[in-house]
Formats: C-alpha cells, sequence, structure tokens
C-alpha cells in the first residue's frame, strides 16, 4: 500500500511569519509603571483569592480580569502591548502563589496533631495516591 505525503495537494507557498512586535523594535516592556501595576494587583487578587479560598473552597483565576483591568488603566496613561503582558503575568503569578499558600497552609493546620488529624489523615495512603496522581 503506498501513501501520499501529508503535503501532497496542499499549497507549499506559505506566508512569511511575521511577529507583532518585530525583533528590531525597541519599545518599553519592564517597566516601573508595569511593575508597579502588577504588584498592585496581584496583591489585590491574591486577597480575593485567600478570601474566596478559605470562605468557599474554590478559587477562580484572575488572569483575564487582571489583563482586561491593566489595558483599562493603561489607556489613560498610555503603555504597549509588552507592558500589558508584565502586568497580567506579575498579577497572575501573585494571586496563584496565594492559591496555592491558602490550600496548602489549611491541609498543614488539619494535619497538626492537636487538631486531631492523625485519625482522618494517615501518611502512608496520602503519600502512595499523591505519587500515584503525580505518576499519571
Amino acid at each position: 500500500m503506498q501513501t501520499e505525503p501529508r503535503s501532497a495537494g496542499k499549497d507549499q507557498t506559505s506566508p512569511k511569519f511575521k511577529p507583532f512586535v518585530p525583533d528590531e523594535a525597541n519599545i518599553a516592556e519592564f517597566t516601573p509603571k508595569a511593575v508597579i501595576l502588577g504588584a498592585f494587583f496581584a496583591v489585590l487578587f491574591g486577597a480575593a483569592t485567600v478570601y474566596l479560598a478559605l470562605r468557599a473552597g474554590v478559587t477562580v483565576s484572575a488572569s483575564i480580569p487582571i489583563a482586561v483591568l491593566a489595558i483599562a488603566v493603561f489607556k489613560k496613561t498610555g503603555s504597549t502591548i509588552l507592558e500589558n503582558n508584565i502586568v497580567q503575568t506579575i498579577g497572575s503569578a501573585g494571586e496563584s502563589v496565594a492559591a496555592g499558600i491558602v490550600f496548602t497552609v489549611t491541609g498543614f493546620l488539619f494535619l497538626e496533631a492537636g487538631a486531631g488529624g492523625e485519625a482522618f489523615f494517615q501518611y502512608w495512603p496520602i503519600m502512595m495516591l499523591s505519587l500515584a496522581g503525580g505518576t499519571l
């Protein structure tokens, strides 16, 4: 049985990729205003994430709201797309770290001896389930 190559019947001339921001462009990216706004959003959304996680036991990703708010704030002051990317990255990272900490710390509180965690949480089953889940 003879097969045709994957490119058979397709146009071999594809347009050359042109990035939105060319390599030779010299535009602002890692600026103090981007870092400060990103840190502000990280603290704001991190606090909201901690509250929601402790109150409801679930978190939401704040990456898109942070990106939208960064565009709205920078529309007044003027910015570049790369500055918006920095704000969204810093804000999203802060929010994600807050979510990881809130679930880890509360888990440790359940495991402490004074809380009676030994009756509900045994070390070996938790470790084996974590190992199996990590392997999958």
